[in-house]
């Protein structure tokens, strides 16, 4: 009987630990990965691999400590990148949003959109994070996808979809009808598909901005596209002290009964929830992407009354996300992924809760599956996309490396990210990015930042003397 052909390859990485996350969670000590166009080809021993592959370039991986890329699943890529920091951090949810970042989003241009997006999208990449959910454009969803792509991150984005009637006078049936066309519009225009890095999304703003026509109408959209809808909601009481006041229950159990939950559905923030929300949205299937590093700097309540470990408990599908830049202020999602596992442990005094391993499927599997990217991405498993992370192991906090699945959550962050793959292309070397001038777009940033914030009647607060 004769051999097997060899599997051909673009390259191999050899000698790398490898945390797979795949089906049996596989970890490999001095493993390889091969990849040939977007796929992941093989994985396994470094022996096994490399007597199947006949590949291109062969990477001596003896230096990383590979997993598959991240997945954030709530980011502001428009409106807050290039005016990180600015905001107080003294602040509540009502005076951040209201007050300090409407005002700058709706100041913006589409260049500005543009440059923030670029931005927003490198520091995700340069952090490990090579899949994102879009929270909604503000402006020129056409403009930001040119600027995403030319990056080259995978990601679900969506123009800010709401109608809601606010100023005397509006005419609400007219603003429905504006914002269901806008989002059919968008996603006909970009198509999910498998081989499509980017895509149209279902981002509503959430909280109390979409009437009850909307919601049934986006979900009945996105359920006959296989897309999803991500949203804000329970951030801050004043949301579920709005549907008590305007249709007698809270928000999630109103959403049950317009029939809107379901696994199409991510609900970001979600804290201030009573305990029949919580079963409502057990029951439904639904998804919630948790901001912790937005809820500990806001003070949104979420150890004292955040139900995360509930959810969990009861099955609730949980994914992470950073937000904006004017509230975590850094799409580092390991730095999430640190604070998920740590916030509940010390709130409850409990050390099992959110346990390293489950906190990592979190930030992968989950992520992927609330991106509708489920069996595409979030794992090292031939047939998958081929993006994944190399974590650089000759640093101090990968030193020694004794329980990788610690490291990763407790130790690492992303200023240990040494290489990026999406699709198979190499988008960080040597924590250089391989697709944008870092430098002419930070120049870029520095020069327009100061001119957006004052074109918004803002200025830039400190509390000592900036001479």
């Amino acid at each position: 009987m004769s051999a097997s052909a060899p599997i051909a390859a673009d390259f191999v990485i050899r000698n790398a630990w490898i945390v797979t996350m795949d089906a049996s969670r596989q970890i490999w000590r001095d493993g390889a990965l091969a990849v040939a166009g977007d796929r992941i080809v093989a994985v396994g021993p470094t022996a096994d691999v490399m007597a199947q592959v006949a590949a291109r370039q062969v990477i001596d991986g003896s230096r990383f400590v590979l997993t598959p890329g991240l997945v954030n699943c709530h980011v502001h890529i428009t409106g807050e990148p290039i005016t990180r920091g600015y905001v107080p951090d003294d602040t509540d949810w009502r005076t951040n949003v209201f007050d300090w970042l409407i005002p700058t989003y709706l100041a913006q241009t589409p260049a500005e959109e543009q440059l923030a997006a670029t931005l927003c999208s490198v520091e995700m990449l340069k952090n490990g994070v090579t899949t994102f959910v879009e929270a909604g454009t503000i402006l020129d969803l056409p403009a930001v996808m040119e600027a995403v792509d030319a990056v080259g991150i995978r990601g679900r984005l969506g123009q800010w979809i709401q109608d809601r009637a606010f100023a005397p006078g509006d005419d609400q049936p007219a603003l429905t009808r504006e914002a269901i066309a806008k989002l059919e519009a968008q996603v006909e225009r970009w198509p999910v598909a498998t081989d499509n890095r980017l895509a149209a999304w279902g981002c509503l703003v959430g909280h109390n901005t979409a009437t009850d026509d909307l919601w049934r109408a986006a979900t009945a959209l996105v359920r006959d596209k296989g897309l999803g809808i991500t949203a804000h909601m329970s951030a801050d009481p004043a949301d579920p002290d709005y549907y008590l006041a305007t249709a007698g229950k809270r928000a999630l159990l109103h959403l049950a009964d317009l029939g809107v939950l379901g696994d199409h559905l991510s609900l970001t923030h979600m804290i201030h929830l009573d305990d029949a929300e919580v079963a409502a949205v057990a029951q439904s299937g639904m998804r919630v992407t948790h901001c912790p590093l937005t809820a500990m700097k806001g003070g949104y309540g979420v150890t004292s009354q955040g139900k995360f470990p509930e959810m969990h408990a009861a099955g609730v599908p949980i994914q992470l996300g950073t937000d904006g830049n004017n509230n975590g202020n850094i799409a580092d999602l390991m730095r999430a992924m640190y604070l998920l596992a740590g916030l509940f442990k010390d709130a409850r005094r409990d050390g099992n809760l959110f346990p390293a391993h489950e906190v990592l499927e979190c930030a992968t599997l989950n992520g992927a599956a609330a991106a509708g990217l489920a069996g595409t991405v979030g794992a090292l498993v031939p047939g998958l996309k081929a993006d994944f992370v190399a974590h650089d192991r000759n640093r101090p906090e990968w030193t020694p490396l004794l329980n990788v699945i610690n490291q990763l959550v407790w130790s690492a962050d992303g200023r240990g990210v040494h290489s990026v793959w999406v699709d198979g292309q190499r988008l960080v070397d040597n924590y250089r990015m391989t697709t944008v001038d870092e430098e002419a777009l930070y120049a870029q940033v520095e020069q327009v930042a100061p001119t957006l914030i004052a074109r918004a009647g803002m200025t830039i607060p400190c509390v000592w003397p900036v001479a």
